[in-house]
Parts: C-alpha cells; structure tokens; sequence
C-alpha cells in the first residue's frame, strides 16, 4: 500500500513537472515571437534602427530617412531614430560600448583602423558598386587590408585658407609673408591654431623630413628634429617663430575666426568647409578660398601641406538588424542624398557624378578643399603625435617665451611624438 501511494505521488509529480515545463517553454516561445515582431531583421514587420549624427545635420539626415522609408514601405515598417553623435568621437563611443552603440554612424577616416581592429564595423556587402560610384582616395580611405568597412559620404574633411577679397588680393595669398604683410597694413587679423597637431601638419608635410604610423599601428616614426639636409627642425621652428612674430597673427581656432569674421577684426583663416556658410555670411560677395600658401623657411618657399580626409558611414558589427543598417548606410551615401547633402549642408560629395555638377564647381570652400588635397595626406598617426605637437605650437605662438634652445624643443616634440604608448 505505501509502494502504491508513492508511486501516485511521484507521478503526480512528474504530470505536474511537464504542464509547468510546457507553460515554459509555450512563455519563452511567445517572448520570442513578440522580440521578433517587435525588432523584425530583414523580411518585414518592424525595423528598429538608431543614428548617432551632428544635430547640425539631423534636418537633411531626416529626409533622407523619409525618402528611405518610402522607398521600402511595402518590405517593412521602420521605427529610425537619429541620436546626437560627434563625428570625432564615433569611435570611443562605439569602442567604449559597442553592443549599445547605434546602428549607424558618420565619423572621419582616421577612426576606421581601431574601430575595424575592435570588430565593430560589419564589411560593406557591396564593395564593387561602391568603389565605382565615388572617388578613389575616398575608397581607399574606408578600407583595410583589402576590405571595405564603410560607406564614403564627403570627400571635404580637410582645410585651407579663407580670405576677404575686400583687403587682400590673389597675389597676397600666394604665400604667407604677403598675407601679413598685407593683414598688417589693414591693422587686421590672420587666424590658424597652433594647438593643434591637425594644422601644425602644415609646416612639415612637404620638407622632405619623415613621419608616418609604424607597422604596429599604433607608434609613429619621425625624425623633424633632424639636423642635416636643407630643411632641418630648427628651420621649421624659426619659421613659426618668424610667423607668429607678425602683429596680423592670432593663434586661434574656429570661433575666433568666425567672430573676427563677423566683426571684421579676422580677414583671413585657416580652416575648412564647416564654415564655409558663416563665412559667407560675414563676408559676402568679398569671400574668398584658396589652397594654403606657401610659407617661407630655410630661405626657401615650401607649399603648406595639409591632413586631407573623408567621412564615411559605417554600420555595427553587433546590429541586430544588420542588413537593413547596411541598406540604410548606402541610402544615405548614395548620388541622390550626397547631392543633398551638398545642397543643404555644403559638404562635398565624394560621389563621382554629385562632385561634377555645376553647383559643386562653384563653391569657392569646396574648391580649395580639392586644390589643397593635392598637397595633403590622409591623417594616420598614433596617439602619442598629438600632445607633443601642441606644446611645440604653443611654445612656437608665444615666441619661445622661455628661451628655450630651439634643438633641445625639437628634440623633446619628437622623442614625445615617438614615445611608445603609456609613456
């Protein structure tokens, strides 16, 4: 009888154990269902997508979206929500949490080596229709060992010289000896900031002395301290010092130029197409653009070299609706929307056919941009160049203020540049 009663039990038990297994399973089988329907990939029911962007271009990023949206309404229903995002710090926000991170993303080029070594970019499925509708160096500059890991979207990330026509003429901004001379005449303002190892690239990138990104892709060599050839580091060091003993020079970034702009204290800087509209606003029919000028040292005149680069948009790696982010990425880079862009934004297109119109032709900003690409290189360099370079620029803008003996400066910028990193 007790054999019997236990038996009853356990069975009791068991029929108990499978309804509560199935009610389970039947729950996480609906959690699911309701998941998928809620967040659908690729074959319809509702797409959730984020966008980190600049707010200043959320308007047109907007309609790109709605003209996405309806050309694939009958395919599924899109829930795209447009997050504010740096374009210059895309990669530590996406490195730092890469599976909450957006979707997609704008950033500029010299990112895409660390954000492809920390898996976070998914590769363009597309590569040969992309590498034939945009331009080559643009192409180049979203790919690794061979792979495209981004969609190019501008080819204007780079700077030149903007100048008022009202005082200074084509010849005064051939080199820049002629436009102190002339800003100095007009009691006016020539702006470039010198604490930035972005601009101070200028002076050195076309002497003839070495710099670049090592293999490891993280150190970088140089030796701009050298002492021998006809350039060497103290030349370059006495030319700023030359520069920055001008009464015409400020070192000052891009809110003093666009205020000296306004106030008309500014007549020239050194910037790129970011300013181009309030510029042009400040100036008007007297504003200019031009390549930079050639600057005086060693006794020889050098043309300015330039940090040249493109932005791109890239799609994460971890997306959960990854081939509808990379749809959306190409919509949002392709002929139409880079046409757009231009239109709205005044960003150059680094589309073959949206950078030949007629409108692209005359934008004096975008033009200069162009013309000044041919005396520039793309930005690759470890982290170690950026600090060093500001205390050189600094140091050269206040006129070595502490006498320090211009050898031993060069020397400190490129044992700093050179430094392996956690030095």
């Amino acid at each position: 009888m007790k054999k019997r009663i236990i038996a009853l039990l356990m069975m009791t038990v068991m029929m108990c154990m499978s309804v509560v297994g199935c009610s389970s399973q039947s729950t996480q089988k609906e959690e699911n269902e309701t998941k998928k329907e809620e967040n659908t990939s690729e074959t319809g029911g509702v797409v959730k997508l984020k966008i980190w962007a600049e707010e200043a271009n959320w308007e047109v990023t907007n309609k790109m979206i709605d003209s996405f949206k309806a050309k694939y309404k009958n395919e599924a229903t899109f829930e795209i929500e447009l997050m504010q995002g740096n374009d210059g710090e895309t990669k530590n926000n996406l490195l730092t949490n890469v599976y909450g991170g957006a979707d997609i993303f704008s950033f500029a080029d010299d990112q895409l080596n660390a954000m492809v070594s920390g898996g976070a970019l998914a590769a363009v499925p597309n590569p040969d229709e992309i590498k034939a509708a945009n331009l080559e160096d643009a192409v180049s500059s979203c790919m690794v060992n061979g792979v495209m890991y981004a969609y190019p979207m501008t080819a204007d990330n780079g700077y030149f010289l903007y100048y008022n026509k009202e005082f200074l003429s084509e010849e005064d901004v051939k080199t820049f000896d002629g436009l102190l001379a002339a800003a100095e005449a007009a009691g006016k303002k020539v702006t470039m900031d010198w604490t930035s190892g972005w601009y101070l690239y200028s002076f050195f990138g076309n002497t003839g002395l070495d710099f670049g990104l090592n293999e490891d892709g993280v150190t970088n060599h140089c030796n701009w301290n050298t002492t021998e050839g006809n350039i060497k580091g103290v030349d370059i060091a006495q030319a700023l010092l030359n520069i920055s003993s001008s009464s015409a020079f400020m070192n000052a970034g891009d809110a003093a130029l666009l205020e000296g702009a306004a106030d008309g204290t500014v007549i020239a800087g050194i910037s790129g197409v970011w300013n181009e509209v309030e510029i042009k606003k400040a100036w008007g029919e007297n504003y200019g653009a031009v390549k930079l000028p050639t600057y005086t040292v060693a006794g020889q005149q050098i043309q300015m070299a330039s940090f040249k680069g493109y932005k791109m948009m890239g799609v994460n790696y971890y997306s959960e609706n990854k081939e509808w982010a990379l749809k959306l990425a190409d919509w949002l880079t392709n002929e139409e929307n880079q046409t757009l862009r231009f239109v709205e934004r005044s960003q150059g297109p680094s589309n073959k056919k949206a950078a030949a119109s007629d409108a692209v032709s005359k934008v004096p900003a975008i033009q200069a941009v162009i013309a000044q690409s041919e005396f520039g290189a793309l930005q690759r360099v470890g982290n170690s160049y950026w600090a060093p370079l500001t205390e050189f620029g600094e140091a050269m803008a206040s006129g070595n203020s502490k006498g320090t003996d211009l050898q031993e400066i060069m020397d400190v910028m490129v044992e700093g540049i050179t430094a392996s990193v956690g030095q």
